[in-house]
């Protein structure tokens, strides 16, 4: 579909782009492949035509419309007239390195206006003496870092290239290059549990009826009786396609009831599991064949060969495949219509009346079709369970599949007569034309139908853990890193997952929070929670929400001393709301990993998102600033490039810094030599060159620094702790550097005014010359490990540098420079301001060694 925008409330839609234009009140209005955010809207078509717009009607990608109405037709085009309300935009990101440094560059800012006041007042404010206060500021600029922001983002960029490139995560894509540096220092991971920690492949594993349960090994006690359920099926003679009606539908009618045996209970509830579904099957091309040749044979033939099942979820994928297995083959599906074929290859063609889709609110789903209007719905079984008939062993039957880690479906139906369903359609109709609130005027009219449905059966899938999910995971636990999984999943599931994957450790106990309703429960719970120590938290939704309602502080407090913490039954507004309370209270890093459109909202709560390109589509890893494919890439990401990414950049930083505040050092001693002279020490081409060509690349090589292997950082994630205390860049670093600054500024200037002989142009040769190797040597002195790169860069500057002294006649005098005097002089300085600080190196690995030198040697 193609839209031009003609002015602000008008787009112009070509439509002969259009897909479907059906002007039917069952037929969808425009059907097209996006998004629509705003459900509530009323859509008036030709007249006094009304039609309501819902997400399979209409859906525009990224903006929220608050009012649509198509206006007419013209000339083949049509007019869709709006109300933009915006466009909705995740908040912008900023790490918490980028947030110290902006600390550190106020503080550098003012030290350079103290500096500058200081100046004067030593002149005691003679003359105009605020105009030379302002020359002073200009002169110690250099203490600004103004390239600094520029050698950052130039850092990250290589950081976001590095972790791309790398072997060992393929598939990775960094989308946010602005907080690599925030993967070095995460307290916090919260992640999904479908597709995140699990494969998100389900497989069929249990139905239970009741009285019998059936498993993997006797499905085909299942196959038998489908088999024999259709055999008595007498087939049409005209096209041999039937009814959706079963034939023992009118003799059960008219019959008293009874109790079903077990073969018409299984058929009931599979023929329930292969029509309540969204599943639609999909053939594919073969080769050498045209394009309507080959849809005429998927409509006529329905090869089992070329069949593929498509679904927004993979539950749904292993309940259809399920049943192709027992003998129900789900062989075609349009928007008014599917087709089962039997095992005897009869195809039962059922018209869909109405379709309600699942929503993360009702947990459920259901569909109308016409064979005497059965209302079949499946769904959770907490949502489930209030609207079935009476049981005795729904609850306990989904408490032991959950404890064997598999996920549970609860399938009923309700039979309506015709009379019935004219009434249900003409109540639903008004309802989705309503102006206002026709959400819950629609949910009503639905939740009429949901009452004393009849049980069934319950289904249970298993989905199995990722691949090295169990290592992954201690990896992270022994970095430091509190993880806590936020599912949807029921308490049970969710536990036995913990459980499965070792994110609860053998010597820990496991608290599950009771369920609570009111402020005094929540108090008592809480109080019998904070007397327990070392133990994994398991709470639901539900109690989750009191308790922040009444004890937000005291909960969190409490929470985030657990080890981990396991939230099952969570929403997504409820994910990202945990995220921001772990931000406000706890003041650390966050990272939020998911695989799902549902996972979103907490991705992008998170000071760190990370997406898996999974089952449920490319949401998350889009919405994400960094996608993988496997939840284990996670472990390398955060230990090696996190880790390399933190120190790097802080080094980095930190030496930008020292490089202003070096020659700043030496311009205050040079004024205040010379009767606090607001006169430039070097002037041109210098302070261009000392910024850019003599040391930007020996600097900026930095970027390919590491302290440790990458192995190594594996094989021992504790050193991931230091990581998150922010050391390597803090005021107290930030001290050091100034006070280096300070030392070498004043030996440099200092030796250059007692060593030079008669010429002042022989001070600022001796001096510069000294400066641009000392920066070449501390950025020496500052690396661990060498590259070959880092080589280059010094080379390359020193040879830049030598080569322009014969060039920059103004600065330099030529025949000095090329005497022996002028090479003793400078190395002399040198030695002075770099030879002691390589001392006090090499004391403090010898007597006070970081834990990472210890391994590497």
């Amino acid at each position: 579909m193609t839209l031009f925008c003609l002015d602000d409330c008008t787009l112009l839609c070509l439509d002969e782009d259009l897909e479907l234009l059906c002007l039917d009140d069952f037929g969808p209005v425009l059907l097209v492949d996006l998004k629509l955010l705003c459900l509530d809207l009323e859509l008036h078509l030709l007249g006094d035509l009304k039609l309501p717009l819902f997400w399979n009607n209409i859906l525009i990608l990224g903006i929220v419309f608050q009012r649509v109405d198509i206006t007419g037709f013209f000339n083949g085009f049509t007019f869709i007239h709006y109300t933009f309300t915006g466009i909705m935009q995740r908040r912008p990101i900023v790490g918490l390195l980028d947030l110290e440094l902006n600390r550190l560059t106020k503080a550098l800012f003012l030290a350079q206006v103290v500096l500058a006041i200081v100046m004067v007042a030593l002149q005691g404010f003679v003359g105009t003496w605020f105009r030379n206060l302002f020359r002073f500021v200009v002169l110690f600029s250099y203490i600004i870092p103004i390239s600094l922001r520029v050698n950052l983002d130039m850092g990250k960029t290589a950081y976001a290239w590095m972790i791309m490139k790398d072997e060992n995560i393929p598939g990775t894509v960094v989308r946010t290059s602005t907080i690599p540096e925030e993967l070095g220092r995460l307290v916090y991971l919260l992640t999904d549990k479908t597709g995140t920690l699990t494969q998100n492949e389900m497989i069929f594993k249990r139905l239970h009826l009741g009285t019998v349960s059936y498993g993997t090994d006797t499905m085909d006690e299942i196959q038998s009786h489908i088999i024999q359920s259709y055999a008595q099926v007498v087939p049409q003679p005209s096209n041999g396609v039937a009814s959706g009606t079963t034939p023992s539908r009118k003799s059960q009618a008219s019959a008293p009831k009874v109790r079903k045996s077990v073969v018409s209970r299984i058929h009931e509830a599979v023929k329930a599991i292969a029509l309540c579904h969204n599943v639609t099957p999909v053939y594919e091309s073969r080769a050498g064949v045209s394009g309507e040749t080959e849809a005429t044979e998927a409509d006529q033939d329905f090869d089992d060969d070329n069949r593929a099942y498509q679904a927004s979820s993979p539950d749904e994928v292993a309940l259809v495949r399920w049943t192709e297995s027992v003998g129900l083959t789900l062989v075609n599906r349009d928007l008014a219509s599917l087709q089962l074929r039997t095992p005897a290859g009869q195809i039962l063609t059922f018209h869909i009346l109405q379709i309600f889709p699942f929503t993360s609110e009702s947990k459920r789903m259901g569909i109308i079709v016409r064979a005497t209007s059965p209302f079949y719905m499946k769904g959770a079984d907490v949502a489930m369970a209030s609207i079935v008939q009476y049981n005795d062993w729904l609850e306990e039957e989904c408490g032991n599949m959950a404890r064997e880690g598999l996920r549970t479906l609860v399938v009923a139906k309700k039979s309506l007569s015709e009379e019935q369903y004219q009434d249900f359609e003409s109540r639903y109709n008004q309802a989705k034309l309503s102006i206002h609130d026709r959400t819950l005027k629609v949910a009503a009219v639905v939740e009429s139908l949901e009452r004393e449905l009849e049980l069934l059966c319950l289904t249970g899938v298993e989905d199995q853990l990722q691949a090295d999910v169990r290592p992954t995971l201690e990896l992270l636990r022994n970095a430091g890193i509190k993880i806590w999984m936020l599912t949807g999943d029921k308490l049970e599931t969710a536990t036995c997952i913990a459980k499965s994957s070792h994110l609860v450790s053998r010597n820990q106990d496991i608290h599950v929070f009771k369920p609570v309703s009111t402020r005094g429960e929540a108090h008592l719970e809480l109080n019998a929670f904070r007397r327990k120590h070392d133990c994994v938290l398991v709470i639901s939704g539900d109690s989750l929400e009191v308790c922040l309602r009444y004890y937000e502080h005291e909960f969190v407090e409490l929470a985030c001393q657990c080890p981990a913490v396991v939230c099952c039954r969570c929403s997504p507004t409820q994910k990202a709301q945990i995220v921001t309370l772990l931000q406000q209270h706890t003041a650390n890093r966050t990272c939020a990993i998911g695989d799902g459109g549902n996972d979103v909202s907490m991705i992008q709560a998170a000071d760190c998102g990370i997406g898996i390109e999974g089952k449920e589509g490319k949401q998350a890893s889009l919405a994400a600033d960094f996608s993988i494919t496997q939840f284990k890439h996670i472990g390398r990401l955060l230990m090696v490039h996190g880790r390399n990414s933190y120190k790097r950049s802080a080094a980095l930083g930190q030496f930008v810094m020292h490089r202003g505040m070096l020659i700043s050092a030496m311009q205050a001693v040079f004024s205040s030599i010379f009767y606090f002279a607001s006169v430039p020490l070097y002037q041109g081409f210098l302070m261009v060159g000392y910024a850019t060509i003599y040391t930007m690349f020996p600097v900026f090589s930095l970027v390919l620094d590491q302290d440790v292997k990458p192995e190594m950082a594996l094989l021992y994630p504790e050193l991931y702790k230091d990581l998150t205390k922010g050391r390597s860049l803090s005021f107290k670093t930030f001290l050091i550097w100034v006070l280096i600054s300070i030392y070498q500024g004043g030996i440099l200037m200092y030796g250059a005014l007692v060593l030079f002989e008669s010429e002042f142009l022989h001070v600022v040769a001796i001096s510069f010359t000294a400066l641009v190797l000392t920066e070449l040597l501390m950025v020496a002195l500052t690396i661990r490990t060498w590259h070959w790169l880092m080589v280059l860069a010094q080379v390359l500057s020193l040879v830049f540098y030598f080569c322009s002294l014969f060039f920059l006649n103004e600065y330099f005098d030529l025949p000095f420079i090329t005497t022996w005097v002028f090479l003793w002089k400078v190395s002399a300085i040198t030695l002075v301001s770099c030879l002691p600080l390589y001392i006090l190196k090499y004391l403090k690995r010898k007597f006070s060694p970081p834990s990472y030198s210890k391994l590497s040697s």
